[in-house]
């Protein structure tokens, strides 16, 4: 550990530690609301874990296990004595320990398995090629052809899926580059940006749209699946352009013409193990793009078909498997039990019901909430933060709806909140798509939190902007 290192240990683990001491009664935690030790100590593992995560004194991944590790020893079943507390129901450590192999996770592991036979069998190299050739030979249009593509597939399929499969297509792209070209980052950033932000354009691109589209149908408001579009499309090629904007600013690319001419990617390999590759990846994608509710296959069970198919018949072997990012499959699990900690604790709840809403000006509702949801989705799955968040605002935005009605409305409030619930995107772990850009390792966290932070904040404002213009208008 380097001096710089451990000097942003030791502040990180002070701010931690001096978490579980602060008078959270004065800050209007009393009553019903008051939090119980286990409340304090998720507190406490999330300061230090947001804090590690950012400053980076250890590899981000060994966080997430430290985080594991310490919400099994202190808020378990299965915790030391030392830390049980009576009357307070501990978490099960079978859950916290069940975040290794979380559906999420298998649908990672199953885009592993897609990109290694994938470059195993130069898929990627010929779909590379295909697909980018429209986009001429400039870096710059390209990187914003990749985005666009992305985006595309992520109004209708998982936004995880679409980045596997995006990621496994750029990996000759990336090779491309000289070592010192910034470039590639904008490159691997460029996928989980379109994933994350194409998802907002359709009802069913991303969970939160879903859950807050239900919301609304629930109070009698109805929007149907264009109207939605005709809001969530424009709103997504503003997005893309100032994300595309903003990358080559942050990552300035030095290559001028880029040719993908690489041996093997004339042709499609056409031996038996390449067309097994081939179909299998094909009909993943048909079925992630058809959608559950036609066939009622789970978008992460599918991902688990190349894992078995790949597996049997010698596709990808031991050696493959061992190659793998396995660290990311850890960063991402200790996500998930981080969020699991805030959830199943009641912590979020607490923080949440500590909020005074209703006395809230309409102006400060939009941007309180908006504000409030981005923070949790940058720390929680965007799902759990759109499920936690949807229920308790629509009933505020319902017994406000006169005093919102300047702003748009009811309507108005909810889309920003989903919006903001998938603007989430500022570490490795605040979604699926950014640990798989992470797991390329031509990413950094400095470079994704800069990109996060500021698409985040100018996301809110659009939505609100653009919100408020469509109520003027005819929308809402």
């Amino acid at each position: 550990m380097t001096k710089s290192q451990f000097i942003k240990f030791i502040i990180a683990t002070a701010f931690a530690i001096a978490a579980l001491f602060l008078p959270y009664e004065s800050m209007g935690f009393t009553g019903e609301n008051t939090l119980n030790p286990l409340e304090i100590r998720v507190i406490a593992i999330f300061v230090m874990a947001a804090l590690y995560w950012i400053l980076q004194p250890f590899p981000i991944w060994s966080t997430s296990m430290l985080v594991i590790v310490l919400m099994i020893l202190t808020i378990s079943t299965s915790s030391l004595l030392p830390c049980r507390v009576e009357g307070v129901e501990m978490l099960p450590f079978k859950s916290i320990m069940a975040t290794f192999a979380d559906p999420i996770i298998m649908l990672f592991l199953g885009g592993f398995f897609l990109a290694a036979a994938a470059t195993k069998y130069r898929l990627d190299l010929n779909l590379a090629r295909v697909l980018l050739k429209p986009f001429g030979k400039n870096p710059k249009i390209v990187l914003l052809g990749l985005m666009v593509i992305t985006a595309l597939f992520s109004m209708f399929m998982s936004n995880t899926a679409t980045a596997a499969m995006m990621l496994a297509i750029l990996t000759p792209v990336l090779k491309l580059f000289d070592a010192e070209d910034r470039g590639k980052a904008a490159f691997a950033l460029a996928i989980p940006l379109g994933a994350n932000i194409g998802g907002m354009g359709t009802p069913i691109g991303t969970p939160p749209n879903a859950i807050a589209l239900g919301a609304l149908q629930n109070a009698g408001i109805h929007i149907s699946f264009g109207e939605w579009m005709m809001f969530g499309v424009p709103y997504v090629l503003v997005m893309m352009f100032i994300a595309w904007l903003l990358l080559l600013k942050i990552y300035p690319i030095k290559m001028k013409q880029m040719t993908l001419k690489i041996a093997g990617a004339d042709k499609f390999d056409t031996s038996p193990r390449a067309i097994i590759v081939y179909c299998t990846f094909t009909l993943c994608v048909l079925l992630w793009i058809i959608g559950n509710k036609v066939h009622g296959i789970n978008d992460n069970v599918i991902a688990m078909i190349p894992m078995a198919v790949f597996a049997l018949t010698g596709v990808i072997t031991k050696k493959d498997l061992n190659e793998m990012s396995w660290d990311v499959l850890w960063l991402v699990a200790g996500g998930f039990a981080l969020g699991l900690g805030l959830q199943k604790t009641g912590l979020a709840q607490h923080l949440i019901n500590a909020i005074p809403f209703a006395s809230w000006s309409p102006f400060m509702l939009m941007i309180g909430c908006g504000f409030i949801c981005l923070f949790f989705a940058n720390f929680m799955s965007h799902t759990s933060t759109a499920s936690l968040m949807v229920p308790i605002l629509i009933t505020v935005a319902v017994a406000c709806k006169d005093t919102l009605a300047p702003l748009g409305g009811v309507t108005s409030l909810m889309v920003a909140v989903a919006f903001a619930c998938s603007l989430g995107m500022c570490l490795p772990i605040s979604t699926p798509p950014n640990a798989l850009a992470h797991a390329t390792g031509y990413t950094d966290t400095t470079g994704m939190w800069k990109t996060g932070l500021v698409l985040g904040i100018v996301g809110l404002v659009l939505s609100w902007v653009m919100m408020y213009i469509l109520s003027k208008v005819f929308f809402v």
